[in-house]
């Protein structure tokens, strides 16, 4: 199996979630309020999951990086295209936002729309990133500048360590599956992702079943 890093697994679970996204709303029965507000629940976490990546790939990735060789000019680019994400980002958050107050027809196929624009603009850059990227994460997993990036990223809530993790491994592959829970003792996210990744499971992983 080939080695993935925690970053590219990351950008599986957007990617994977993304393409959730366009299925249901190009499948959305117009009237449906129930789907709408199951929608809404997925897309919460979703929204939540993807700016705390952005936010945290500027405050720690970014540094690390640098400091392993990337170039700034890079990272600009890298950060440019996540102002052009945040932008598709806030259409789509206000498109489903009147899907669930509405669940109509014109409201779904609004959403349908700026969702494939975020897929669109979101899979374009997942793609720069890991080109430019994924090499140098992979060649400097054991240096102490990723190590520590590592620990700065662990530095969360348990209640959203257990739902990023139960989230990133929901309809993870065996490659992006490993490449997770690589980064924790198996014992540690054991009780993580099975305690306080129980919200996640009882309330986004159904949407997706449905």
């Amino acid at each position: 199996m080939a080695e993935m890093s925690m970053n590219k697994a990351i950008h599986a679970a957007f990617r994977r979630d993304l393409q959730r996204f366009v299925d249901a709303l190009g499948a959305f029965s117009a009237g449906d309020q129930a789907r709408a507000e199951q929608l809404a629940t997925a897309w919460a976490n979703f929204d939540e999951q993807l700016v705390r990546h952005h936010e945290g790939e500027h405050d720690i990735a970014w540094p690390a990086l640098e400091s392993v060789g990337v170039s700034r000019d890079v990272l600009t680019q890298m950060d440019a295209e996540h102002d052009t994400m945040a932008t598709a980002l806030a259409k789509a958050r206000d498109a489903i936002a009147s899907l669930r107050r509405t669940a109509s027809a014109e409201d779904a196929a609004t959403a349908l729309a700026a969702m494939q624009e975020l897929q669109r603009v979101t899979v374009l850059h997942l793609d720069h990133e890991e080109t430019e990227i994924e090499g140098v994460y992979l060649a400097n997993k054991d240096t102490a500048e990723m190590k520590a990036m590592g620990r700065q990223f662990s530095k969360v809530s348990p209640a959203q360590g257990g739902t990023f993790f139960a989230w990133a491994l929901d309809g993870a592959d065996p490659e992006a599956s490993a490449a997770i829970t690589g980064t924790v003792p198996k014992p540690v996210l054991t009780i993580i992702s099975g305690v306080f990744g129980r919200n996640y499971r009882k309330s986004v992983a159904p949407v997706w079943r449905s």
